[in-house]
């Protein structure tokens, strides 16, 4: 009988290998998950890399149970859900309590979709899908950058993102944001670039964080500087590239013609970006489309409605999941499974 268990436990390993691709690598750091997922698309082996943001361990989980390959943490979000507006109010130890219950929220729905432990349930390999960590300015000087991205690893974010807005800085669209010098911008890059590669020197290649580089200097300095720098943000090391608010898809064509490597599209519904389908953006040459606002407006616009309702005594159902539903999202029923699980 353990022979037959061993013979079968081994031609599923198999056969997990034999299907295995860039969405399903199994057994890999958050990092190099992502790289994989990155260079995919790149090769034109997969579509364009979907974020939508999440800011807590529950729109993380969401995120997650709904399918999708990768998500990000998402600065605006997390502020928001702390009562505060995006302008650097939320402080870095804010910022990775969020990143832990998002690689929580993570790591709870890889392990409910795969059905792991649940008795004779058909076993499949779990896999948390990774996620990318607003880093804001790095909260800080170059060292302070590099203490977020190893802070960030150890949190097991799968990248980081890094911008060059003078501190405290704001939501890239809207007015009063200013930038750091060209010079120092690329230094705080390339200072969150050798923290990828020493955190690698020290727990082993594909642990360090993904350097998504980001400038906003369009709007303050214009559009050849924003270019400018995203091109030296990637001779600095970065392995990715975000140039904040273009306004025009005119903009949005040059910028992905000019600077080589993948690309991240902000796609922020009433912003200053023009709003594309995914398959417009991927043609166009982005690897990444991230939709920074829309599950926190979303909420925001269900709870105004649902308060609203409550408030002229009217019945709420329509607004509302049953409350089965509610148990579910938030790991009731795994919760419930693990307990009988561990009945003595």
């Amino acid at each position: 009988m353990f022979r037959h268990k061993i013979i079968k436990s081994t031609l599923l390993l198999l056969t997990q290998l034999e299907s295995f691709t860039a969405t399903n690598a199994f057994g890999c750091p958050p990092p190099a998950r992502l790289r994989r997922l990155v260079q995919s698309v790149d090769q034109g082996e997969s579509s364009i890399i979907l974020l939508p943001c999440c800011y807590d361990g529950l729109s993380a989980r969401l995120v997650a149970l709904n399918g999708f390959d990768a998500t990000f943490m998402t600065g605006f979000g997390v502020s928001g859900v702390n009562g505060y507006p995006d302008t650097q109010l939320v402080s870095f130890n804010e910022m990775m309590s969020a990143a832990n219950s998002v690689a929580e929220g993570l790591a709870s729905a890889a392990l409910e979709k795969a059905k792991f432990g649940e008795g004779d349930a058909p076993y499949t390999e779990p896999v948390a899908i990774p996620c990318i960590a607003d880093g804001d300015t790095g909260y800080g000087n170059a060292i302070n950058v590099k203490r977020t991205v190893f802070g960030y690893a150890r949190a097991g974010m799968a990248g980081m993102m890094i911008e060059d807005q003078v501190s405290p800085k704001r939501c890239g669209h809207v007015a009063g944001k200013s930038v750091v010098p060209f010079d120092e911008a690329v230094q705080r890059v390339k200072a969150a670039c050798d923290a990828r590669d020493e955190y690698e020197a020290l727990f082993g290649k594909g642990t360090g964080p993904l350097i998504l580089a980001r400038t906003d200097s369009l709007v303050t300095d214009g559009f050849e500087d924003a270019i400018q720098r995203c091109l030296a943000f990637r001779e600095a090391g970065c392995d990715m590239t975000f140039l904040e608010a273009p306004q025009s898809i005119e903009q949005m064509e040059e910028y992905c013609k000019r600077v080589t490597g993948p690309k991240l599209a902000n796609m922020l519904e009433y912003g200053s970006t023009p709003i594309l389908p995914p398959a417009d953006l991927q043609k166009m040459g982005y690897t990444m489309a991230a939709y920074p606002l829309t599950l926190l407006s979303a909420s925001i616009k269900a709870m105004q409605e649902s308060l609203q309702l409550i408030k002229e005594g009217k019945p709420t159902f329509d607004k509302i999941l049953s409350f089965g539903q509610t148990k579910d999202v938030v790991g009731f029923t795994k919760y419930a499974k693990e307990e009988d699980r561990y009945k003595s």
